[in-house]
């Protein structure tokens, strides 16, 4: 058996609804379905002509909104915009792929945000959304995934996170009731762990998306939340034992097999509104290979004023995207971050938020030894 070369990849690819429609039109899921059915939206197509680019083995999509039928969903995405060539393109084949229910737009039955209603749209969902299942993930794969052994921690709580962030009024008390605090998740959509076969070997993906530490007030209750999505991988990572999955397993990161570490984390270890501490402790883990940073002539354009430019993964100036390869049972071979600079071929997809999205593809080239 030879060494396997595989490329994994993570994109915050902006299909959700709002993206979409009118602001003042209906919103769900439906409105992604229709678009994917019918196969021709301009921005799909760029997002599928960026993939098609980048050509991963592996990838993550952010920002994918849950369709419980995948065949009204993800597999329309595949056979209506992946297998067909895009701008030139080489068409990808995804057999296989994992999403399930996230946070986002389930309502909590509480008054999360302290404005004296309960139920006010997207500010009173477990995660930030206006309908169940808004900014939701996807993973493609084109090697088999271990359906029977992914963990997933959509509802573990908050409160069970050892020296968790407390989000406090201006008067000291406790932001959320006692019985909201009782019932919040941590993650405001979900955390996976999903195991991939490859040539007979075991590639763990570790999946997440935290909220965007802003669009909150002095309580910074969404940049707490933020630091401890982050900081539920570092210690998944360091085998801490007090995490408990939604199938009732506990404990952290146990295989001996290799993990890839994916997702728009919203947060940089240099720059933006997020607690740095957890998104440091993260990228430097001891188990993890902090000996590269995707980096992009795009990005470095776009921000000349700016020391950290070239590893900037969103057209508003900032780190936000993750591929963190484990530092053992991998080799590294080569990685970047899709961004093309004027003139490059390609540009005109990335130009703008409605071109594809304001988010960039990251992507990673590793070697599993043999």
């Amino acid at each position: 058996m030879t060494a396997t070369e595989l490329t994994v990849a993570t994109f915050n690819v902006s299909m959700e609804a709002e993206n979409y429609v009118d602001k003042s039109a209906p919103i769900g899921p439906d409105v992604l379905a229709t678009l994917l059915k019918k196969g021709d939206h301009p921005q799909i197509r760029n997002i599928a002509a960026i993939i098609q680019q980048v050509q991963p083995d592996i990838i993550l999509l952010n920002e994918f909104d849950y369709i419980a039928d995948p065949a009204k969903g993800v597999q329309l995405f595949i056979d209506n915009y992946l297998t067909k060539p895009q701008q030139g393109g080489t068409p990808q084949l995804y057999p296989y792929h994992y999403y399930s229910t996230v946070n986002t737009g389930q309502p909590s039955g509480f008054d999360l945000n302290n404005d004296g209603q309960i139920n006010t749209p997207g500010e009173d969902a477990w995660g930030f959304g206006k309908y169940p299942g808004q900014y939701g993930m996807v993973l493609l794969s084109k090697f088999p995934i271990d359906q029977q052994n992914i963990r997933t921690f959509q509802h573990f709580k908050w409160k069970d996170l050892p020296g968790h962030k407390v989000t406090s009024k201006a008067d000291g008390s406790p932001w959320f009731s006692a019985e909201a605090w009782q019932q919040m998740p941590l993650s405001s959509k979900s955390h996976w762990d999903v195991p991939v076969t490859i040539n007979g070997k075991t590639l763990h993906i570790l999946a997440s998306h935290p909220t965007p530490p802003v669009f909150d007030g002095a309580e910074n209750r969404n940049g707490n939340r933020n630091h401890d999505e982050v900081k539920f991988w570092v210690d998944y990572l360091s085998g801490q034992s007090y995490m408990v999955d939604d199938q009732g397993k506990t404990g952290g990161y146990a295989a001996k097999a290799p993990f890839v570490i994916v997702g728009d984390l919203n947060s940089s270890p240099n720059e933006g509104d997020a607690f740095r501490d957890a998104i440091q402790a993260l990228t430097q883990h001891k188990l993890i290979n902090s000996d590269f940073t995707p980096q992009s002539k795009g990005g470095s354009l776009h921000s000349p004023d700016k020391p950290h430019g070239a590893s900037h993964t969103a057209g508003w100036r900032m780190r936000a995207d993750y591929v963190l390869p484990a530092k053992n049972g991998l080799k590294y071979l080569s990685s970047g971050v899709f961004w093309p600079a004027p003139g490059e071929a390609l540009h005109e997809v990335v130009n703008s938020r409605g071109s594809s999205s304001d988010h960039r593809l990251v992507w990673v080239k590793l070697q599993l030894p043999e």
